[in-house]
């Protein structure tokens, strides 16, 4: 069996990343290995988890880890998905990693109602699905 290419998600680890991690599992696990870590560990957003839960992705069992260095460099992509993750994150010594940037805003910092701050947490949702659902058509 011919071994799937490894996606790895850089941010804080809390909410973006495992939104990403929760779609490309749920949409494109038969074709990517995928995990999912930062800088640091800040603890699974439960807005995250919650808008999740609202398009039938289950992502409450994920947890929120610090890059590995192992894992990192055996990647087959490496994903940031904030700007200071893209800026900040650990030098990646393959030379076979392919590293994108997708800047998506922070929801975790939206503020206002709840009901606004979950409306955030929706359109950064929305997006990112967006994007993996383009990155499984168009491997890129």
């Amino acid at each position: 069996m011919q071994k799937k290419p490894l996606v790895y998600f850089r941010t804080g680890n809390s909410c973006r990343s495992q939104i990403a991690d929760g779609f490309l599992k749920a949409l494109g696990s038969d074709k990517y290995e995928v995990r999912s870590a930062g800088l640091e560990a800040h603890g699974l957003n439960p807005r995250a988890v919650q808008v999740m839960n609202e398009t039938g992705v289950d992502i409450s069992k994920n947890t929120s880890d610090v890059i590995d260095p192992d894992i990192l460099n055996r990647a087959d992509y490496v994903i940031t998905l904030c700007g200071h993750a893209d800026e900040h994150c650990p030098v990646i010594s393959s030379k076979n990693v392919t590293k994108w940037h997708w800047g998506f805003d922070d929801p975790a910092k939206a503020t206002g109602t709840e009901e606004e701050i979950m409306g955030q947490f929706r359109t950064v949702r929305d997006s990112i699905k967006g994007r993996i659902e383009q990155f499984i058509r168009e491997g890129k």
